[in-house]
């Protein structure tokens, strides 16, 4: 079931529709996507097929974002989705956990998982507070898939991403203490 759940997800995460830039430390910055206007609605905050409606304003960073901040780990989301709308299937693979292998697929079943899509649009909400368990610390990340199918149907999917990073603890590495995408929950249709 874990296996089908995240493949299902997989598929439906070709493309997106990022924030312009991402910038995270000792990472490469993917070209910024420059796309028309999604041909699709997008349902507004609080609205039926939309994301929560937090009505409270983020803060603008007054510097660069810390990568151990939840903040980081929204920015590896929109890192996440900028790889998958530009194809680089291998480059968004590595941002889950155990190189990839947090996916329940081989890098290559990742790839194959976005042949169906032609249209696909990520947005994503505010990242929850950090919470630690057990020497590693999470984030939740919500988030809305939309787009078009190559036969012509509209898809909307809402969930939520869980990023998982080890503390800073003796031992760890610096790959471990790095935000990686650990498992996406699917709410339903939207």
């Amino acid at each position: 079931m874990r296996k089908r759940l995240v493949m299902v997800a997989l598929a439906v995460l070709v493309g997106c529709r990022p924030a312009a830039d991402v910038n995270l430390a000792n990472e490469a910055t993917p070209e910024p996507v420059r796309n028309a206007a999604p041909s699709i609605a997008s349902p507004a905050p609080g609205t039926a097929g939309g994301l929560p409606d937090d009505r409270t304003p983020l803060a603008e960073p007054k510097g660069p974002i810390d990568p151990k901040s939840a903040e980081g780990a929204g920015q590896v989301m929109q890192h996440y989705a900028a790889l998958l709308e530009q194809r680089r299937f291998a480059e968004a693979y590595s941002l889950w956990g155990d190189g990839g292998g947090a996916s329940g697929l081989s890098e290559q079943e990742f790839a194959a998982q976005f042949a169906d899509y032609a249209e696909i649009h990520f947005e994503i909400g505010k990242p929850s507070d950090p919470e630690g368990a057990a020497g590693s610390i999470y984030v939740t990340v919500p988030f809305r898939l939309y787009g078009r199918q190559k036969n012509g149907a509209d898809f909307s999917d809402r969930g939520t991403a869980t990023l998982r990073r080890v503390n800073d603890v003796p031992g760890s590495s610096e790959e471990q203490r790095r935000w990686h995408i650990e498992r996406l929950d699917f709410d339903g249709a939207a």
